[in-house]
């Protein structure tokens, strides 16, 4: 099914048509695909950079916080210390984040160890790493890390993370402010659990923490969290429990479909309102406002299937490289490496080569006519795309680059088929039937 309509055009300015193909930047996708092959991701510096900036100028005529990168949206070395480099710390959920953190450059006094279900190797790494603070969600983390930290004599700055019960409009995958999500302590319990923390040796519980879910485009859920949670530290402080700082979480999101993006004075001027005039630090741990514009993942058709139904567009990309359209109904803008000549598009699924109905990058999609070979950039997959790969079908990783105006950089090479099953090993008494 053919139809008319307007060319497409990129959704930012750091990709743009130059010479009849797709750039970011100063390089063109289609030169880097002849280079590194396909599938790959690329992201622009540039476009990290600026999304950061906004994001901390609008904190700054609040009069200010600390940015945490929420390292979980995309948690490559390269991208942490570009945005370390501009004054970022790190909000981490696990400890392979935090020593990504470390490793990419970040000081550990500017990490929040974040999560639900610490293990006791991971409060015993934040303790003797000297991270900032750790935001706890149950009580049984805060025993563990208590006796932990008290063993070594040490204090650790804690926050505890509490749910405000606040529906944040967004997909039921990414939720995590409802009573019935599994992330915080009940706000209604919180006093409890704070008047404990206080009497632990190895705790200072100075903070609240908060994160209501991902992906808004409205700022009005943050209305009802961020009052509840300024209720809680004056109900808190009464009670001799001196709360100095505020983690306020992340969750502002980017759009996808075109819609208009998020108002960050709106944003501010809820945080001044309803916890303004509490005098507490405060922290922010945006990750997918800050990356998600900034990366494509481009891959090459293989075959244009027309089957009784539909057309199918198979590429070389997967689920295995991009999941969110699968797991979260997700969708991200398609643009051909190559500039379209014409208006006219075709109506196809774009689908990846895994033995799974459920392998698609896109339904019903307008695109523009392509045949075997072409390019295609999936935009705006720079948050939650190479960092949620997978090897399902034995499909090795993909590369990762970093484009900085006309320089470019393999910033995690292409795993190997024999890297990749070489992982496994053969027990001894299978080599012994003469299996190999």
């Amino acid at each position: 099914m053919f139809i008319r309509k307007r060319i497409q055009v990129p959704i930012n300015t750091e990709y743009s048509y130059r010479d009849g193909a797709l750039a970011c930047e100063g390089v063109s996708l289609y030169d880097l695909a002849e280079q590194v092959g396909t599938p790959f991701y690329c992201y622009s510096a540039s476009l990290i950079q600026r999304q950061y900036r906004l994001f901390a100028d609008a904190v700054a005529a609040m009069g200010g916080g600390k940015i945490c990168y929420a390292v979980k949206a995309n948690s490559n070395l390269a991208v942490i210390a570009t945005l370390s480099g501009l004054g970022a710390g790190a909000d981490v959920v696990s400890e392979g984040e935090a020593r990504r953190a470390l490793a990419a450059g970040v000081k550990p006094g500017d990490i929040v160890f974040s999560g639900v279900g610490k293990t006791e190797r991971e409060l015993i790494f934040a303790v003797e790493h000297g991270i900032g603070q750790v935001n706890l969600e149950s009580e049984r983390d805060l025993e563990i890390l208590s006796a932990v930290a008290a063993a070594r004599g040490v204090t650790m700055r804690v926050g505890i993370r509490v749910n405000p019960d606040i529906d944040a409009g967004t997909h039921a995958k990414i939720s995590t402010g409802k009573a019935e999500n599994k992330f915080g302590i009940d706000i209604g319990r919180a006093p409890a659990v704070f008047a404990r923390a206080a009497t632990l040796p190895g705790i200072d519980p100075a903070a609240v923490a908060v994160h209501i879910g991902s992906q808004l485009l409205d700022m009005t859920p943050y209305e009802g969290a961020f009052k509840r949670v300024g209720s809680l530290v004056r109900q808190l402080r009464e009670g001799g429990i001196s709360i100095r700082h505020l983690d306020l979480g992340g969750g502002i999101g980017v759009p996808y479909r075109g819609e208009a993006k998020p108002d960050l004075a709106d944003y501010v001027g809820i945080i001044a309102r309803t916890v303004g005039d509490l005098g507490c630090d405060l922290t922010f741990e945006p990750g997918r406002f800050l990356v998600a514009e900034a990366g494509v993942l481009v891959s090459r058709v293989i075959d244009v299937k027309r089957g009784a139904t539909k057309t199918f567009l198979v590429q070389d990309a997967a689920m295995t490289e991009l999941i969110r359209p699968t797991l979260y109904e997700a969708y991200h803008p398609i643009l051909p490496v190559e500039q379209a000549q014409s208006s006219a598009l075709e109506i196809v699924d774009v689908v990846g080569p895994v033995c799974e109905t459920g392998d698609f990058l896109a339904t019903d999609r307008a695109l523009t006519p392509l045949r075997p070979g072409a390019l295609i950039a999936i935009t705006m997959a720079g948050a939650y795309g190479a960092v949620m790969g997978s090897t399902y079908n034995t499909r090795p990783l993909p590369p990762e680059i970093l484009v900085s105006g006309a320089t470019w950089s393999v910033i995690r090479e292409r795993q190997s088929l024999e890297a990749l099953i070489g992982l496994d090993r053969i027990p001894a008494w299978l080599e012994r039937r003469g299996i190999d």
